[in-house]
């Protein structure tokens, strides 16, 4: 699945001078209609179906997941490592409410990886690191489904 990225050229910026809150406020949104262009070219749904499914992926409990085995993986290059945990060991006033404080900031870290690559362009890497979250969110429900049954 690709996602066309076009920025227009007075719109530009440098990604690497934005803070990680930036970086995930815009990451937050690029992650989401990743999630959203997936559902929808899987099947035509009821919308309030594709929403239950939406969530179950853009949750922080998800994405903390799949940061910290990001982290954890050679995945991810050392520039992308360091946006990421920038963006984990940034620290807003908010409190999440459905999330303990430790997702909630492994999320916002995934999330500025996400705003950061769109920023730079970079719909490949990009496309990449979406379908790598995939593959780990996927893996995680079939381990917990089988967990479930034991």
């Amino acid at each position: 699945m690709t996602l066309s990225l076009s920025l227009s050229t007075e719109n530009k910026v440098d990604p690497k001078m934005l803070s990680p809150l930036t970086l995930a406020f815009l990451g937050d949104t690029v992650f989401d209609l990743f999630v959203r262009q997936m559902l929808v070219c899987e099947a035509n749904r009821p919308a309030n179906k594709l929403h239950r499914l939406s969530v179950e992926r853009v949750c922080a409990a998800a994405q903390a997941s799949a940061a910290k085995e990001l982290l954890e993986s050679d995945f991810l290059t050392e520039e992308e490592r360091a946006v990421l945990r920038r963006g984990r060991n940034a620290h807003s006033n908010h409190l999440p409410k459905n999330a303990s404080e430790r997702d909630y900031h492994m999320a916002t870290g995934l999330e500025a990886l996400f705003g950061y690559l769109y920023l730079c362009e970079d719909a490949q890497r990009l496309s990449a690191l979406f379908a790598e979250v995939c593959r780990i969110f996927d893996r995680d429900k079939k381990e917990n489904a089988t967990n479930d049954e034991q």
